[in-house]
């Protein structure tokens, strides 16, 4: 057991002092910190405003096409022609044409510009003069207006989803939260097992082309070497990991107090607009509707999520799974040469990490299905399948079992890597195929 701490050692000092390792440490938290507040202040930043002059043939929309923080309407009283004539003597940023037979076919709105006009700009203003156009028509058909508008607020209508316990409570869930949680933890459990499993066979591919491995035989067994490798490095990513959240919590913390400290986490109210279309038509109201923030609504959701058991359960198919995985990555690195020859033996170890995925897309529609049940269960599959399952809650004996066979899964892996692997590592200079990695696994001594 003390030579397998010393290799662990060996080889967690060796990798935690490269500056690759440094500076991903320090760069990682950098970009996910980045990707969490870089949206949220770019929604803060207000759009320069724009002025735009409207030329109305129509007589239909003149001072009703409400304005907005980034758009202002005018309507002066000059010809189309001379509009253009004008336009760059003028601070307007562009020209709205409605033609004059807009309501008898003309649906075409123009807009002029000096400058490109935002995707926003030009959304809004489009949208605009759809709904008024919609509002005119029914208008015109003696629709009544407020029975619409009536229905149209009232049939907008939220589903919230709640789980009834059998004790009679009910907890509150949100299935898009779910996903994103549990896609999440899956995608990072899939990153850390290839690289960190990439980054074992490696280490055995070069002690073996180098040499150096026949001189460390000499004082240790091939399993422990195997071993030591595999925790070593293990202890590596789970280090990295660790200063990953601690620093980007820090950086988000110090971002929200800083850069985030104008957000208004407080309900946004939609501000009551009374609109006047045409010279027949009454005012309209438009009733007021109260939408939370999505900000506070997501984090209210995300603080009914147990957290804690996902986290500890994360760093258990994080460890559990990197230790299947890189069993099986020593394995291959011992029987090769070069990375040339390990695409023959890598694919059986992708497949069934892809397939967890190509699975996991089944798991989010349904799951407490069959498939979901089963590909939770098997150890190939489990640390990312159960992940995506875990926020949409699991029975206790469910993970229970997943965890006690995924420790027995590693268990078996280990044994059938230090077969192939107490074999391969002093072997050199000999293609292997499939056929004599069976008989390696039945060597004995």
């Amino acid at each position: 057991m003390n030579k397998i701490s010393l290799i662990i050692k060996r080889e967690y000092l060796t990798r935690v002092k490269k500056k690759s390792f440094i500076i991903m440490t320090i760069l990682g938290p950098i970009l996910m910190a980045g990707l969490m507040v870089v949206p949220i202040w770019m929604s803060m930043q207000k759009p320069s405003k724009q002025n735009i002059e409207v030329i109305d043939e129509s007589y239909l929309f003149k001072d009703l096409i409400p304005g907005k923080e980034l758009v202002q309407f005018d309507y002066p009283a000059v010809s189309f022609e001379k509009a253009q004539e004008n336009f760059y003597d003028t601070e307007y940023d562009a020209i709205l044409y409605i033609p004059h037979n807009i309501l008898e076919g003309g649906k075409s709105l123009k807009l002029f510009y000096k400058k490109q006009l935002g995707v926003a700009t030009e959304q809004y203003i489009g949208a605009a003069i759809s709904k008024m156009m919609y509002d005119v028509i029914l208008a015109k058909n003696k629709v009544n207006l407020n029975a619409i508008k009536d229905a149209e607020v009232n049939s907008q209508l939220k589903l919230i989803t709640e789980k009834l316990e059998t004790s009679g409570k009910s907890k509150k869930t949100n299935t898009g939260l779910f996903m994103a949680i549990g896609i999440g933890g899956g995608v990072l459990i899939y990153m850390f097992i290839f690289l960190y499993g990439v980054q074992v066979m490696r280490g055995v591919m070069e002690e073996k082309t180098s040499r150096i491995v026949e001189v460390i035989l000499s004082s240790v067994k091939p399993f422990q070497l195997m071993m030591g490798k595999i925790v070593g490095v293990a202890l590596v990513g789970l280090t990295q990991f660790l200063l990953w959240v601690i620093l980007t919590f820090t950086l988000y913390s110090v971002a929200t107090v800083t850069i985030l400290k104008n957000i208004d986490m407080k309900q946004i109210q939609q501000k009551e607009q009374v609109i006047k279309v045409g010279a027949d038509l009454k005012y309209m109201d438009m009733k007021k509707i109260d939408k939370p923030d999505i900000v506070t609504e997501v984090w209210n959701d995300f603080k009914s999520v147990d957290m804690v058991t996902i986290a500890l359960c994360f760093l258990f198919y994080f460890l559990a799974g990197y230790l299947l995985y890189s069993a099986l990555f020593a394995a291959v690195g011992a029987a090769v040469d070069n990375e040339a020859d390990t695409q023959q033996f890598m694919l059986p170890i992708t497949i069934p990490l892809v397939f967890a995925f190509v699975i996991a897309e089944n798991v989010i529609k349904d799951p407490e299905s069959s498939m979901a049940f089963w590909f939770s269960i098997i150890p190939l599959t489990s640390p990312i399948v159960m992940m995506v399952r875990l926020p949409f809650g699991v029975p206790p004996w469910e993970l229970a079992l997943s965890m006690g066979l995924l420790v027995v899964g590693f268990v078996f892996t280990t044994w059938l890597a230090s077969r192939i692997y107490r074999t391969g590592i002093l072997m050199y200079g000999k293609k292997v195929t499939w056929r004599e990695l069976g008989k390696w696994l039945f060597y004995k001594g």
